[in-house]
C-alpha cells in the first residue's frame, strides 16, 4: 500500500467515509502520471485503460482528494479546473502557454525569499501561495515566426 492511500483513507475514515474499489482505482490513476489534468481528461485516461468508474464518483471523488491535501486544484488560463497531486511533492510555481496550453513547472528560490520578503515587509503571515505566469513557450514562439 502507498502512502498516499494510508492518507487517502484516513481521511475518508474521520468522515465516516470508505475507501471504495472506484476511489482506490480513481486514486491510483491520479498518482500513476506527473501532470496536470481536467477530470474529463482522467475519466478518459481511465477508459482508455479499461477501468471502469462512473462520472459522477470521479467528479465526487475529486473534491475529497483536495480536501485530503493529495491534489491541488488550479484554475488556469482558460478558467478549467486543473489538478494536480501534490502529496510527496515539492512546492512549485507554473509557466502556462496561452498558444498550445503547455503548464510547465519551476521552482525559483530566489522568488520564494522575494515573496517572503514582501509579506514581513507587510507584516502577512502566509499559509501558501501559487504563481502562473502566462505567455508563450518556446516552441510556439517558433511557430509564430
Amino acid at each position: 500500500m502507498h502512502e498516499h492511500e494510508d492518507a487517502f483513507r484516513e481521511f475518508l475514515a474521520k468522515r465516516g467515509l470508505k475507501l471504495t474499489p472506484e476511489r482506490r482505482l480513481i486514486l491510483e490513476e491520479v498518482f500513476r502520471q506527473h501532470d496536470h489534468f481536467e477530470a474529463e481528461e482522467l475519466l478518459f485516461r481511465m477508459r482508455q485503460r479499461k477501468v471502469r468508474v462512473s462520472k459522477a464518483t470521479l467528479y465526487r471523488t475529486l473534491p475529497l482528494l483536495v480536501k485530503a491535501g493529495l491534489l491541488r486544484e488550479e484554475v488556469f488560463g482558460e478558467r478549467h479546473l486543473h489538478y494536480e497531486h501534490v502529496h510527496g511533492r515539492k512546492h512549485h510555481d507554473h509557466l502556462l502557454c496561452l498558444s498550445c496550453g503547455k503548464i510547465e513547472e519551476f521552482f525559483d528560490e530566489t522568488m520564494e525569499q522575494l515573496q517572503e520578503q514582501i509579506c514581513a515587509r507587510h507584516g502577512f503571515a502566509p499559509t501558501g501561495h501559487t504563481l502562473e505566469i502566462h505567455g508563450y513557450c518556446k516552441d510556439c514562439r517558433k511557430r509564430r515566426g
